[in-house]
């Protein structure tokens, strides 16, 4: 196994089953040993198992039987295309784990099968960990790579095309999953699998001003992905066809610093507010309630991606829903259509999205 301590444990401990499994070591629909015995033979903790188990589950390698433990995919030796998975948030930013199963689950013509490349999002040195990464996927003749791009760090935008490079060198094709990595409203060449994020942050803000809200402010995390800035131009867009002049509030700030938050309250004097997405707004509310702001009272709040705690907060969230297990089917679809016609122009591939309507916006729509 990789002693190589920049590599987080879990990704080591993947690797070293996955690499057991291509050598033959278990056969199809073989049990693999149970948690604790993986736990005593890698000297890890049972979460870093379970992370990493869960990681070869998501990429179709193995099937996980509630009860029974874990076993070898029927068809984990039968290959189609071989794809690689470069997505630093997963675990973190919770849409990318329903893209994954969607991913697995899709069915297109054969068995594909799923490599992961590091959590760069895990390490110190996040632009290291991306080279490698990239390279690892390269040097194991990869088909094509589905590509979350980097966020919420300094760097983001040259570590992001320092991994396209190394794709495009190799005429890898990519497909972006989410988000581009270039800024907003600019458009790289790689197909895009998403949602309409100007759409949506348009829904979601003209829900707020039709619940009462008329101080409407966006709250996003500084160095977020462009995905954040095409939702600030639905949200200005919203504003703008309300009477009244009124005039956006667009605040970059942790919403976990109480400082910052406060300082945005005194400024902008909001009766409502866009969180860019769900993460933000949970903590947002947890903010709040530490200072003593009620929501939806003294103002309303809603999100974006109806993550899977979104129903579970304090005051259930408002969001907008994102079908991520169909974005991850049709990303593989795309990838497909990619490497049978190389040529085609670079598309966006933009899902639709629903309201969900709940307790922290103040407003329930009538059955």
């Amino acid at each position: 196994m990789a002693t190589d301590s920049s590599i987080p444990k879990h990704q080591r401990v993947r690797q070293t089953i996955a690499d057991a499994i291509a050598a033959g070591d278990y056969e199809a629909g073989q049990r693999l040993p149970s948690e604790s015995e993986l736990v005593k033979t890698f000297d890890a903790s049972r979460p870093t198992v379970n992370r990493a188990l869960r990681e070869l589950q998501l990429t179709g390698i193995i099937e996980r039987r509630a009860g029974s433990g874990s076993y070898v995919r029927a068809d984990a030796g039968t290959r189609g295309y071989t794809f690689g998975l470069l997505i630093p948030e997963l675990g973190r930013t919770e849409i990318f784990e329903p893209i994954c199963r969607g991913m697995t689950e899709a069915q297109h013509n054969g068995p594909h099968v799923l490599l992961w490349g590091s959590s760069l999002a895990d390490t110190p040195d996040v632009e290291f960990q991306a080279s490698q990464a990239s390279r690892q996927l390269v040097a194991k003749k990869v088909s094509g790579v589905f590509f979350a791009p980097l966020e919420l760090t300094p760097r983001k935008d040259a570590i992001n095309h320092k991994i396209a490079t190394v794709f495009d060198k190799a005429g890898i094709p990519i497909v972006l999953l989410d988000r581009d990595l270039v800024s907003y409203p600019a458009r790289s060449r790689y197909d895009l699998v998403g949602i309409d994020n100007r759409r949506a942050g348009y829904t979601i803000t003209a829900h707020l001003l039709r619940s009462g809200s008329r101080r409407v402010m966006f709250v996003g995390r500084p160095g977020s992905a462009p995905t954040v800035d095409a939702r600030i131009g639905g949200y200005c867009e919203a504003l703008g066809e309300e009477p009244g002049d009124l005039k956006p509030r667009v605040c970059r700030i942790d919403p976990q610093d109480k400082g910052q938050v406060k300082s945005a309250l005194a400024k902008y004097r909001p009766d409502g507010i866009v969180c860019a997405n769900d993460f933000t707004a949970a903590h947002l509310m947890k903010t709040f309630t530490e200072l003593g702001v009620n929501v939806p009272g003294k103002l309303r709040l809603a999100g974006i991606d109806d993550v899977k705690y979104a129903s579970l907060l304090s005051v259930p969230l408002t969001t907008l829903h994102q079908p991520c297990a169909d974005i991850g089917a049709i990303a593989v679809s795309t990838m497909l259509e990619r490497l049978r016609h190389p040529t085609l122009p670079a598309r966006d591939i933009l899902l639709d999205f629903h309201l969900v309507v709940r307790d922290s916006c103040g407003f329930r729509k009538k059955r």
